[in-house]
């Protein structure tokens, strides 16, 4: 296997001016630089790649990773909190990969697939009565909720997409 010759000078070391940063035809065929804080641009990403999948929101109480959570409105302040099957009101909005300790900022994903999970087996999943945890079960009890939040793809993984929360008479 060769090294590009592009990308290398007659000494041998990487060609000044191959970082790209903007992304399109203009930084074809240069490696990708990061931004300020150490990621890449969404312009560098693919097509249909989106920052509106992540949002950072206050906790009102300390998260685990991988945890289903909550978004609600806190004295007119939007916070996320463990959601649970127990009702409607704590239904499933998204999910943390990461642990944190109230009062902190939590980075909410919407979509995509939670990793940060063990011990699933594979098939579809539900919101569990458990704060922040989810079942292959759907809960069965008076005013729980049964909402699908996912399908585990691995013991470790599973693809999100929630659905709608049907409480149960």
């Amino acid at each position: 296997m060769t090294t590009p010759k592009y990308l290398i000078n007659d000494t041998g070391t990487i060609k000044e001016n191959v970082a790209a940063s903007v992304g399109g035809a203009i930084d074809s065929d240069k490696i990708p630089a990061l931004d300020v804080n150490g990621k890449l641009t969404l312009a560098m990403m693919p097509s249909g790649l989106s920052s509106k999948d992540v949002q950072s929101i206050a906790t009102s109480e300390s998260l685990a990773a991988g945890n289903l959570v909550n978004i609600w409105n806190n004295a007119g302040v939007f916070n996320v909190r463990n959601a649970d099957a127990t009702s409607v009101a704590k239904r499933a909005h998204g999910y943390v990969l990461a642990a944190f300790t109230h009062p902190a900022t939590a980075e909410v994903y919407f979509e995509g697939t939670n990793t940060s999970l063990t011990g699933l087996t594979a098939g579809d999943v539900y919101l569990a009565t458990t704060a922040g945890q989810l079942t292959n079960t759907p809960p069965s009890g008076t005013q729980q909720i049964i909402q699908r939040v996912g399908v585990a793809t691995s013991a470790t993984s599973v693809n999100v997409e929630f659905s709608d929360p049907i409480v149960l008479a």
